[in-house]
C-alpha cells in the first residue's frame, strides 16, 4: 500500500460511506526526499548525520531509495558520494532507466541550499514512513478483525507486535546484504578484543568471562532443584543490571510476591539477616542501614510483576510497553513451568515446548536477553557417593527438552549439601571433616554453564549467603570443560 497498493477498509457502520485507502495520497513529502539526498551529495558529514536517522525503504519514491542506497555503498566503501560517483553507481546497478538521467541527480542537489539541515530534513522522511507503516498495520490489523480467523487474543497480540513494529522502526523487510553486517560484526570483535562486554554484566566475573555477558536476543534458561537459590539469583541478577548498571530491568515472578522480593533484595544490598527481618528482630544499626538502602536504590530501574497467573501473551505485552516506556533492557520470568497457558493441550511437554518457543521470540523482538528460571527433575536430587548431592545435567530439565534446544545459554546451579546453615557471616566456608573424612562443603556451590552456544561451558565456583538472600563468587578457581 505504500507506494499505491490499493487496499480496502471496510467501515464499521454499513450506513456510512466506504472509504477507499487508493482514494488518498498515503503521507509523504517529496521535497524533503530530495532535500535528503541532494544534502548527501553536497556533504560527506550530511550522510553521515542522514543515515543515523533513516534507511532506504523510508523513501516514497523509489527512485528515491535507489540513490540513496548508491550513496550509502559508495561511502560504506569510502568512496566519495558526489553526482559523477552516484552517476556511475546507478549506471553499474543498471538501474539509470529508472532514475531518468543524470541530470536528475544535478538536479537533487540544485535543489539544496545548504546541506547542514541534511538531519532535519532526514527526520521529516522518517516522519512520514512511520505514518505509512502504521496505516499499513491498521489495514492489516483491520482485515484480520473482519476475518474472525483464530483466536481474539491471537489477534490482538499480532496486533499489539505490528504496532510496536512501527514504534520501534521495524518492518517486516529486515533482511541485510553481508557488505552490511561486516563492520558492525567487526565491531563486535574490537569490542571483545578489548576486553569489553558486549552484553549485561551478571555481577559474576566468572560468568561474565565465559559468556561474555547476557547477550540481547538470546534466552538464558537457569535451573535447579527445587530450594537450591533459583529466585534468589534471579533477584541477584536483576539488582546487578538496575541498580549498579543503571539498565532498564522486568522481573515477572509467578513464584513470589511483590514484598517478599524487595525484602530479599534489601536483604542482600543492606548485608541485613534476612530471617531477622522476616522475624522484626533487627537492630537500630541495621534499620538504619536499610533505610539507607532504600534511599539509594529507590530510583533504580527495576520494574517487578507479580500478577497471578501470568500467560506468555501477557508478559509480551507488558515487555514490550516497558521496551517502548522505558528502553526495557533485561527480562527475567521466575518460573517457566509455573506459567499456564489457559488452553486445553496434547500434553504438558507440548505446553512447555511452546511457552520455550514463544520466550525465544521474545528476546529476539525486543533485542533484549530474557532469563527463563527453570525447574529440574526430582529425580536429580540422589545422593552421590561422598555423602552430597549429584551434579544436575541437562537431561534433568523439566517437562521439556525444547527448553534445551531452544536455549542459547544454560546454566545449572549446584549446592553441595542442602542444609541452610551453609555459611558464616563473613561469607568463608570452613574446612572441618565431617564423620565420613570429607572436608564440610556446607555453603559451596557452583554454576554450571552447561550451554553456551557462542563460546565455551564451564564451571563457576560460588558461595550461597542465604541469610542475606545472595551469591557470591568464590575466590577459588575458575575452570572451561
Amino acid at each position: 500500500m505504500e507506494r499505491g497498493d490499493t487496499q480496502v477498509i471496510e467501515q464499521l457502520y454499513d450506513d456510512e460511506p466506504r472509504t477507499r485507502v487508493s482514494d488518498r495520497t498515503p503521507p509523504q513529502d517529496l521535497a524533503a526526499e530530495r532535500s535528503v539526498l541532494g544534502a548527501m551529495m553536497l556533504s560527506k558529514e550530511a550522510i553521515g548525520e542522514v543515515l543515523e536517522v533513516i534507511s532506504g525503504t523510508d523513501f516514497y519514491e523509489p527512485r528515491h531509495e535507489m540513490i540513496f542506497s548508491a550513496i550509502e555503498d559508495l561511502n560504506g566503501h569510502g568512496m566519495p558520494a558526489d553526482t559523477i560517483t552516484v552517476a556511475a553507481e546507478i549506471e553499474k546497478r543498471g538501474q539509470m532507466s529508472k532514475i531518468g538521467s543524470p541530470v536528475y541527480l544535478i538536479d537533487l542537489v540544485s535543489y539544496v541550499s545548504i546541506a547542514a539541515n541534511a538531519s532535519y530534513y532526514a527526520e521529516i522522511v522518517r516522519d512520514k514512513a512511520v505514518l505509512r507503516r502504521l496505516i499499513d498495520a491498521s489495514v492489516e490489523i483491520a482485515q484480520r478483525g473482519y476475518s474472525g480467523q483464530g483466536e481474539a487474543k491471537d489477534i490482538v497480540d499480532h496486533a499489539q507486535q505490528r504496532i510496536f513494529e512501527v514504534s520501534t522502526g521495524k518492518n517486516s523487510q529486515d533482511y541485510e546484504v553481508l557488505d552490511q553486517i561486516l563492520n558492525p560484526t567487526l565491531d563486535v570483535i574490537d569490542a571483545a578484543r578489548a576486553g569489553k562486554n558486549r552484553g549485561i554484566s551478571t555481577g559474576f566475573a566468572g560468568l561474565d568471562r565465559l559468556t561474555n555477558g547476557l547477550m540481547p536476543g538470546q534466552m538464558v534458561i537457569v535451573a535447579a532443584r527445587p530450594g537450591v537459590g533459583k529466585s534468589m539469583l534471579a533477584i541477584n541478577l536483576a539488582a546487578h543490571a538496575a541498580i549498579n548498571d543503571n539498565l532498564a530491568t522486568a522481573l515477572f515472578s509467578l513464584e513470589m510476591g511483590k514484598t517478599e522480593i524487595v525484602m530479599r533484595l534489601l536483604s542482600a544490598e543492606a548485608s541485613v539477616n534476612l530471617g531477622s527481618m522476616f522475624a522484626g528482630k533487627i537492630s537500630d544499626l541495621e534499620y538504619r542501614r536499610l533505610q539507607d538502602k532504600t534511599q539509594s536504590i529507590s530510583a533504580a530501574p527495576l520494574f517487578i510483576d507479580d500478577s497471578p497467573g501470568l500467560t506468555m501473551n501477557e508478559i509480551r505485552t507488558k515487555a514490550r510497553r516497558l521496551k517502548q516506556r522505558h528502553n526495557l533492557q533485561l527480562v527475567i520470568i521466575d518460573y517457566i513451568q509455573l506459567m499456564s497457558s489457559g488452553k486445553r493441550v496434547e500434553s504438558r511437554q507440548v505446553e512447555v515446548a511452546e511457552f520455550s518457543r514463544q520466550v525465544k521470540l521474545l528476546a529476539k523482538e525486543l533485542q533484549v536477553p530474557v532469563v527463563a528460571l527453570a525447574q529440574l527433575n526430582r529425580g536429580s536430587t540422589t545422593d552421590s557417593k561422598d555423602g552430597g548431592l549429584k551434579e544436575p545435567n541437562l537431561a534433568q530439565l523439566r517437562e521439556s527438552g525444547a527448553l534445551e534446544q531452544d536455549a542459547d545459554t544454560v546454566i545449572l546451579l549446584h549446592q553441595f549439601t542442602e542444609n541452610k546453615q551453609r555459611v558464616s557471616e563473613g561469607g568463608t566456608t570452613a574446612e572441618v571433616q565431617d564423620g565420613s573424612g570429607q572436608p564440610d562443603r556446607r555453603g559451596e556451590g557452583v554454576f554450571i554453564l552447561a550451554k553456551n552456544r557462542n563460546g565455551p561451558t564451564g564451571r563457576v565456583n560460588v558461595i550461597f549467603q542465604g541469610h542475606y538472600s545472595r551469591f557470591i563468587e568464590s575466590e577459588f578457581t575458575r575452570e572451561e570443560f
